[in-house]
């Protein structure tokens, strides 16, 4: 198994680099891969699904044309998703967990993206009708074979984790987790994380701030703004620095393409936020005192 502490603490969610945001070019992707390498982003974040079943192969010629060592950075990327796309001709939206269908998935993507392995394979999300004997001979395999290092869920719950690991260990768990959507804090989920020794790590890290306007937005806004000039921070890296202080140690799945709030979002990883501070954007953000 991969080391844990291999991955960079800000990954680099890459699903709007493709036909689903930018429309990079290869020679812009190649450019954005060397500028995360720069910044001590080393981890990418992929899924099958991503550009409609396209990111990972515009991804992985990018990766050729920026001529960085393979070794010098992480790939993960997830599986199970099935929808109607160009390339699949499937009637409804499901999810397919079967052994046959993880190891073909695993090997479209390494093809794709260029590279002999994975450094981690998620399930993209739980599936009512997934078998855990089916999931773990698909893994077995495909880690016998050298093609992926670490195994892990994104979107579980931990009694579902418990499920699957009847049959295989389960290294990490992707979830949402921000400032304005911490449930994963309550309901289990981080305290599985910290039980069991997993990589943790957040989508959608800046939440709903950014997107939204309500009270409680406004009330996060207003303690923000007298943070940000005690730390010398901005706001999204005041609350990269909220997530990353939680004692699960998770890793932001950063999804911005633009090249000066990855380095902002890169130097978030030196604040230390005063436990007080912690507990006054908590207390904004949900509206009450902690009981």
């Amino acid at each position: 198994m991969q080391k844990k502490d291999s991955y960079s603490k800000i990954i680099a969610g890459t699903m709007t680099w493709g036909s689903w945001g930018k429309q990079f070019s290869k020679a812009e992707s190649a450019a954005l891969i060397n500028y995360c390498l720069e910044n001590g982003i080393s981890t990418f974040d992929h899924a099958d699904i991503y550009g409609d079943y396209t990111n990972e192969a515009e991804f992985g010629r990018a990766l050729i044309e920026s001529n960085v060592p393979r070794e010098k950075i992480q790939l993960i990327s997830k599986c199970g998703i099935q929808f109607s796309a160009e390339s699949r001709n499937n009637r409804v939206k499901h999810y397919d967990y079967l052994t046959d269908y993880i190891i073909w998935s695993v090997e479209r993507s390494l093809q794709n993206l260029k590279t002999d392995y994975l450094d981690m394979l998620l399930l993209h999300r739980p599936s009512p009708l997934m078998q855990p004997s089916e999931i773990a001979e698909a893994v077995n395999k495909l880690q016998t074979a050298g093609k992926i290092k670490n195994f892990g869920v994104s979107n579980f719950s931990p009694s579902q984790i418990k499920l699957l690991e009847k049959e295989i260990e389960i290294d990490a768990n992707q979830v949402e987790f921000s400032l304005t959507q911490n449930r994963a804090m309550n309901d289990g989920t981080l305290d599985d994380i910290m039980a069991n020794d997993r990589i943790a790590m957040s989508w959608s890290p800046l939440g709903a701030y950014f997107k939204e306007d309500s009270p409680a937005i406004s009330k996060i806004g207003h303690c923000l703004k007298n943070f940000c000039e005690k730390y010398d921070a901005t706001e999204d890296q005041l609350l990269l620095a909220w997530i990353m202080k939680h004692p699960s140690r998770i890793k932001p799945v950063v999804g911005t393409t633009t090249k000066a709030r990855l380095t902002m979002a890169a130097k978030a990883v030196q604040i230390e936020m005063e436990l007080q501070d912690w507990f006054i954007l908590l207390e904004a953000a949900n509206g009450n005192e902690v009981p």
